[in-house]
């Protein structure tokens, strides 16, 4: 183990650097290589200001860095000594591939940490005035990824339509798919829905409506990530933080 370095596995939280954790900020700053996610703010990623900054991010449709080059990058780092800071949004064990990490640095003999994040599946919705479960509401929360739908099938078949509050990550552009999925389950199209578009960011922006509606909905164009919502939860009044942009369904 000697001479080697350490592997941060740090999450960024949903896009804010106001939102990160103290550990998450020393890190950055001590990192000498930071690996980030396309999808992490470039005011978070300024706080590693001495360190070389990668960008080795997956979005959909557009080039993508290979899980086993990540791997590659960040055990070759720490065999030469460095402080390696792999820098994922929201939380490296929400549908960020942070124990796949986790397992071939582990294999490699790499010290490693876990530094979690705020997870995108809690930040987003409460973001936009909406809490994940509420009581007399929902008394609990499934998180789901649209980018696997037979996922997202499974998980619908093991819960009663409506008893909890469904949220889905990466999934806008298969939100017509998700919602087919939930009526098909025996959801009621009059279920309150909504969709949280660049959450902890200026362009933070909030659409609301039912489930009938949800394929339908019209959003701005957007790089920003976003987030589904389904569930009474959608439909409280709570209000919306004044930077938020609210559409009613």
């Amino acid at each position: 183990m000697s001479g080697l370095g350490l592997v941060s596995l740090v999450g960024a939280g949903p896009g804010d650097p106001d939102h990160l954790t103290q550990k998450a900020v020393r890190c950055l700053r001590d990192a000498d290589v930071v690996l980030h996610d396309a999808l992490v703010s470039a005011e978070v990623c300024a706080l590693a200001a001495s360190a070389l900054r990668i960008n080795v991010g997956k979005r959909a449709g557009r080039g993508q860095t290979p899980q086993l080059e990540i791997e590659r990058l960040m055990i070759e780092a720490a065999q030469q000594g460095l402080r390696v800071v792999r820098l994922k949004g929201g939380d490296p064990f929400v549908f960020g591939r942070g124990g796949e990490e986790a397992l071939a640095l582990q294999r490699a003999g790499i010290p490693f940490e876990i530094v979690p994040g705020i997870t995108t599946a809690i930040a987003a919705p409460g973001l936009a005035g909406i809490p994940v479960t509420h009581r007399g509401v929902s008394s609990g929360f499934v998180v789901l990824t649209g980018s696997d739908l037979e996922s997202v099938d499974r998980v619908l078949a093991s819960i009663a339509p409506g008893s909890l509050t469904v949220v889905v990550l990466m999934g806008i552009g298969a939100r017509a798919k998700v919602a087919d999925r939930l009526v098909s389950r025996g959801w009621d199209v009059s279920t309150p829905a909504a969709i949280v578009l660049g959450a902890a960011t200026p362009e933070m922006w909030t659409w609301r409506g039912r489930l009938a509606d949800l394929a339908t909905s019209l959003l701005p164009e957007s790089s920003a990530a976003g987030t589904i919502v389904v569930g009474g939860v959608a439909g409280l009044p709570i209000a919306v933080p004044a930077f938020v942009e609210e559409v009613a369904g």
